[in-house]
């Protein structure tokens, strides 16, 4: 990998990890294109996330520290386990296992036959229809302009229950395969359950970091493995990523304040129907090799 292709990389994916696109589709396809047909592996992908769950970190930080505080607290009885944050620490651990428990059982899967493009192009278009029928859900519980105040049913962040964070982890882990996306697995689990889109948009974020940081560091040991997908390239995708990325964050948690996810359903649709196209045509290999090697 050279450094303009790393460039190019870390932009996609600091653009694709948070809004519902799926960042792992992206880099597939993108991926291709510079590596002559080749798939630059989820070693790479899941390195680079690391930048973009830093600029969640920074992004959230003092959230952050505040719930570690109270629920490292919790555990030695100084707070009440009632704490809300408190609770929301143990939310964020129970979320979480599901995909990492998933990720080790499939993870040989996940690496290989899950990267075949047909797959990612079904998950695109079906996640996209899946997630239009989800906001469609929370856009009934808007007022209607005109109509005078009607009463919300939203769920937020303190209705969150052992079963909807579980419910939560479960919508997260189906982004093992790619073309799902994180983001918009996770939303659409929230708003089916009557939460908020800004509620379960802050949740997803919060809920991806146990999952990606330990994606990430566990990759860490593949990276480097080959001339192509060197450290060099990939620290500076992951800088970019990461700085592109807390860019989105501050952008998507205001746009959600008053727009809903159509038109992120519409490309995810439309990006389904291009892929299947030039797949068809052979310009894009369903089943590209990953990297082994320099490709020239």
């Amino acid at each position: 990998m050279g450094w303009l292709e790393a460039i190019v990389l870390g932009i996609v994916q600091g653009l694709t990890e948070f809004l519902p696109v799926s960042s792992s589709a992206h880099q597939l396809v993108v991926g291709q294109l510079f590596f002559s047909g080749h798939d630059p592996g989820s070693a790479f992908t899941a390195v680079t996330q690391l930048g973009t769950e830093t600029a969640v970190l920074i992004y959230f930080w003092h959230d952050i520290v505040r719930i570690v505080k109270q629920w490292a607290l919790s555990l030695v009885k100084k707070v009440p386990s009632s704490d809300p944050d408190a609770r929301m620490g143990w939310f964020v651990i129970v979320g979480s296992l599901p995909i990492v428990v998933l990720g080790v059982l499939f993870q040989d899967t996940i690496d290989t036959t899950l990267r075949n493009l047909w797959i990612t192009v079904a998950m695109l278009g079906g996640v996209g229809l899946v997630l239009g029928w989800a906001d469609r859900i929370a856009a009934k519980n808007e007022p209607v302009p005109g109509a005078g105040r009607r009463q919300l049913s939203f769920k937020e962040l303190k209705d969150l229950s052992w079963r909807d964070a579980i419910i939560f982890g479960l919508a997260q882990a189906c982004a093992l395969i790619p073309g799902v996306s994180r983001s918009g697995g996770t939303i659409s689990g929230g708003l089916f359950m009557g939460y908020s889109r800004p509620a379960a948009t802050r949740y997803a974020f919060l809920l991806a970091i146990p999952a990606v940081f330990g994606s990430g560091v566990y990759k860490l040991k593949d990276i480097g493995a080959d001339a192509c997908v060197a450290w060099g390239p990939t620290i500076l995708a992951t800088i970019i990523a990461g700085l592109v990325g807390y860019a989105v964050i501050s952008w998507l948690l205001r746009y959600i304040t008053t727009h809903s996810f159509t038109p992120f359903v519409i490309y995810r649709v439309g990006l389904a129907i291009v892929l299947a196209v030039l797949i068809l045509t052979g310009y894009l290999n369903p089943q590209a090799p990953i990297v082994s090697g320099c490709v020239s």
